[in-house]
């Protein structure tokens, strides 16, 4: 995997390939296949999100009656056009809640680049593809960009909550899904890297704190954060704006501050919101259960 994404432009200058090509002829050489396969493969995965998008059910709650049910609450909300931020963004929401209820009431799960942050980059790409009409092979290259910049992130510094805050979850996703975004609207490599380096400072210091240990609260309000974040950070890398903090020291940065944050933060459920009053009688009321 590549040790940083300075790595891959200058193996896009020496090649002449594009971003996604460099990261799927990394996965060719890994998995010891063509790159045919390879591109059938990460197709594969862009269907299992759809299929989990597709498969919401409104009637589900999880186990512990947290999660469910608000991911139909933003489609209609949606569809009667009552959100102010538009159709796009209001489809966005909606996905992204939708695939982190799904996640949580054991329907199909997809991790992107985990379970917590499930919702963020099938959220934006689905609805892309949805509203600007791209076509699927568009779609997947899209996809090879994202997870080019998750490989980079988890060599870098990581995307486990445990290990790093929710910063490398949501953070980590909201970085791969602004590549990618920035990939569909022409970006060079330049941009795309610059725009995963936004959408991640936008994030630092993301506590990880689920209420009664569970990836449900805050984590899938969290991924609409994290979904709006991708966008608005591709937007402004798409507009010639730059991080003044080169990408891969914003990775690094984020790494530090992982390991800065007190264990308490770190998905233990013991800090932040979980060690709220309500938080804490939603525990103690499991442990009785």
């Amino acid at each position: 995997m590549y040790q940083s994404l300075q790595d891959i432009l200058n193996l896009e200058t020496q090649s002449g390939k594009s971003f996604w090509e460099i990261v799927r002829d990394r996965d060719c050489k890994e998995l010891e296949i063509t790159a045919k396969e390879a591109f059938g493969k990460m197709e594969q995965m862009y269907l299992a999100m759809e299929a989990a998008d597709r498969d919401y059910d409104p009637t589900l709650r999880s186990s512990s009656g947290l999660a469910g049910q608000d991911g139909e609450k933003i489609a209609r909300a949606r569809v009667q056009g009552s959100l102010l931020c538009g159709p796009l963004l209001g489809l966005v929401m909606e996905k992204a809640v939708k695939m982190g209820e799904s996640n949580a009431c054991m329907r199909r799960i997809v991790a992107a680049p985990t379970a917590g942050s499930c919702g963020v980059v099938p959220a934006v790409l689905l609805s892309l593809e949805q509203e600007k009409g791209y076509a699927r092979e568009e779609m997947i290259k899209s996809l090879y960009v994202c997870a080019g910049i998750g490989g980079v992130i988890a060599q870098r510094a990581s995307i486990s909550g445990a290990a790093g805050g929710c910063q490398a979850e949501i953070g980590a996703a909201s970085a791969m899904a602004a590549g990618g975004v920035a990939f569909l609207c022409g970006g060079s490599g330049e941009a795309i890297c610059h725009a995963a380096a936004l959408a991640m400072k936008n994030l630092l210091g993301l506590a990880c704190d689920p209420v009664g240990g569970l990836v449900e609260v805050p984590c899938i309000k969290r991924n609409v954060c994290g979904a709006v974040n991708a966008l608005t950070s591709a937007d402004l890398a798409i507009a010639g704006i730059r991080s003044r903090i080169p990408p891969d020291e914003v990775f690094d940065a984020m790494r530090s501050i992982g390991r800065l944050l007190p264990e308490e933060l770190r998905e233990t459920g013991r800090g932040g919101l979980a060690a709220t009053p309500t938080g804490i009688a939603f525990r103690e009321g499991m442990e009785t259960f």
